[in-house]
């Protein structure tokens, strides 16, 4: 993992390509175990609070406009996956579906990143005004499922030290994993292309400065659905720090 932050750290500020894939994310197995409750903001070994915007640097055609019916390149739909996706029309463009815990990430968007609480890191979007919380510990998930879901959230541990029961004093490496679950169906894409009810979101996320100073993040979300999808879907997503809340521009999402 400090390996990955290196490299992360040796990117010019735009374009910014990163090439990651979930096997090398998965394989950084967390060091020393959950934090103690009550402790997980002060285990963070990065810290995502703060104002973010979306920077596009791939698939500009399916994120920045809505893509025809029918396009859904690159996506490993199955037979019904295509079906559904091909039942779709221009006139459900702006829906909330595309706004899910499964899509909302790719987004052109900006991100307003705070703690809640001690163990609930919370995560708004202008783009469709949607609010994620994500979960550290042992809470219990909801009875209902929503777009957003319930996302369990934990830190993973790398380097000199690590957060909660037994940790070094050296300086933490590390990134969040948030494994998301409890879900409404929604769209990968803003024409319609699903994710179920049965999706799995695994998302990691990683934070580094760029050699102008430049605060980034980047956000790697797999999807398994088994429903929809061959496969899972795997996009990586970056996201810029803005000094303050200046630019922030919420727009809601339709609900028919």
């Amino acid at each position: 993992m400090r390996q990955r932050f290196q490299f992360c750290a040796a990117l010019k500020s735009a374009p910014i390509v990163v090439a990651l894939t979930l096997a090398t994310l998965s394989a950084q197995a967390p060091q020393g175990g959950e934090p103690q409750p009550g402790a997980f903001q002060a285990a963070a070994p990065i810290d995502l609070t703060g104002y973010w915007v979306s920077v596009v640097n791939e698939d500009w055609r399916w994120r920045m406009l809505t893509p025809p019916k029918g396009d859904y390149a690159s996506v490993p739909l199955n037979d019904e996956g295509r079906k559904v996706a091909d039942s779709w029309s221009p006139a459900m463009d702006g829906r909330c579906e595309a706004y899910g815990a499964g899509g909302l990430m790719r987004m052109p968007t900006r991100v307003h990143i705070t703690w809640q609480n001690d163990s609930t890191l919370k995560i708004e979007t202008d783009a469709g005004t949607q609010t994620r919380l994500l979960h550290f510990g042992d809470a219990q998930p909801p009875a209902d499922r929503s777009l957003q879901g319930y996302s369990a959230a934990s830190w993973e541990y790398a380097g000199g030290g690590r957060g909660g029961r037994g940790g070094g004093r050296g300086p933490r490496f590390g990134n969040l994993k948030v494994v998301t679950t409890h879900l409404r169906q929604g769209w990968l894409r803003k024409n319609g292309v699903p994710y179920s009810e049965n999706s799995i979101v695994t998302e990691f996320y990683d934070r580094f400065r760029s050699t102008n100073g430049e605060e980034w993040f980047f956000v790697t979300t797999a999807v398994n659905d088994p429903k929809f999808l061959q496969q899972e879907f795997v996009t990586s997503s970056h996201f810029k720090k803005e000094a303050d809340g200046s630019k922030w521009a919420p727009s809601t999402c339709k609900t028919t």
